[in-house]
């Protein structure tokens, strides 16, 4: 069977006192006025996004966030909105690192798919934090308390907003439901690329989730080995993307692994019919049939993905060869 897949990196962060430090840059906000380029607090004071509720507010548990383990913290109240119930001390273990005082984002984005989560990198949007929260998820997002050339950085968990008051309602550090203005959140998030993340259950795609990008996250899940989860996450994806090439071969390959072969053949039948062409699909809709015991039916489907050549003609031409030798097998019985 054919599969795909992809990844993400970056800063370590974990500090103390950032509540203190929130009303220090509160007030080098209204000191510089005008002068503050905050494009996205901008966009959001001109022009309300569509179909954005004007409040949100969900009830997730606080956990306060000591020195240095604000992403083990961030998680576990992330893990919380998503309902499952990790233990400090096994996300710590999971992300933090030692040698650098704090968790880098590829731990934060690895350590829900440990629990059956699927976690999903946002587009760099205020906007899609906002939608996020009023979906009912929390966000955690990545910011940034220092003061150039010195980065402190630090992870937060968005659990609300008012859009009237243009605030946000954040766990931070040691204060739970903290008022936050939103340009205040910008300028603390701009300096991390506006990295922000979610957890998600298999069955829920996030409501800013883009095509490619959640397909990808789908992905990750399956390399853990963790095939219910990645089965019941690519069948979400189909929900929403019903003709995505990479999200059937996802599903149809967890169903493989999990060996329901009949239904990764239900799963790729559909899709052919859709995507004709696409030699990936017919290669591994000829690989479930061979294993099904029905080698003609199979040689047929390989022979259309042969036709076809691209960049998988090396594994379609592997998975005929597999294919004649079974039916020679049969014949010489």
């Amino acid at each position: 069977m054919i599969s795909r897949s992809r990844a993400s990196v970056r800063r370590a962060a974990g500090v103390t006192g950032v509540c203190r430090l929130a009303g220090v840059f509160l007030a080098l906000l209204l000191l510089s006025g005008c002068s503050m380029m905050l494009p996205q607090t901008t966009a959001l004071q001109d022009s309300k996004p569509q179909q954005l509720p004007d409040l949100a507010k969900l009830d997730v548990p606080f956990v306060p966030q000591d020195e240095n383990m604000c992403g083990p913290a961030a998680l576990k109240m992330a893990l919380a909105g998503a309902k499952v119930d990790a233990t400090l001390d096994e996300l710590k273990r999971q992300v933090f690192l030692p040698g650098r005082q704090g968790s880098l984002q590829a731990e934060m984005l690895a350590a829900p798919r440990r629990h059956g989560l699927v976690s999903y990198q946002l587009a760099p949007r205020l906007e899609d934090v906002l939608r996020e929260v009023a979906a009912g998820t929390p966000v955690i997002v990545l910011q940034d308390y220092g003061v150039w050339p010195v980065s402190v950085w630090h992870y937060a968990v968005v659990i609300g907003y008012d859009y009237a008051r243009h605030e946000v309602i954040l766990h931070s550090g040691l204060k739970a439901g903290m008022r936050m203005p939103i340009a205040v959140l910008e300028y603390l998030w701009k300096q991390s690329d506006y990295w922000a993340m979610v957890a998600e259950p298999p069955q829920r795609v996030p409501a800013t989730a883009s095509e490619g990008a959640y397909v990808d996250a789908v992905a990750a899940v399956e390399r853990t080995g963790d095939l219910a989860a990645a089965r019941a996450a690519y069948g979400a994806a189909l929900e929403r993307w019903p003709g995505d090439v990479k999200a059937s071969v996802g599903l149809a390959n967890a169903l493989h692994g999990l060996g329901d072969l009949k239904g990764a053949e239900a799963a790729l039948r559909p899709a052919v019919e859709r995507h004709p062409d696409s030699a990936i699909l017919l290669n591994n809709l000829a690989q479930t049939l061979s294993d099904l015991n029905r080698n003609a039916e199979a040689l047929t489907v390989i022979d259309r993905a042969t036709a076809l050549g691209g960049d998988f003609a090396d594994a379609v031409q592997d998975t005929r060869r597999h294919i004649q030798e079974r039916l020679r097998a049969a014949a010489a019985r």
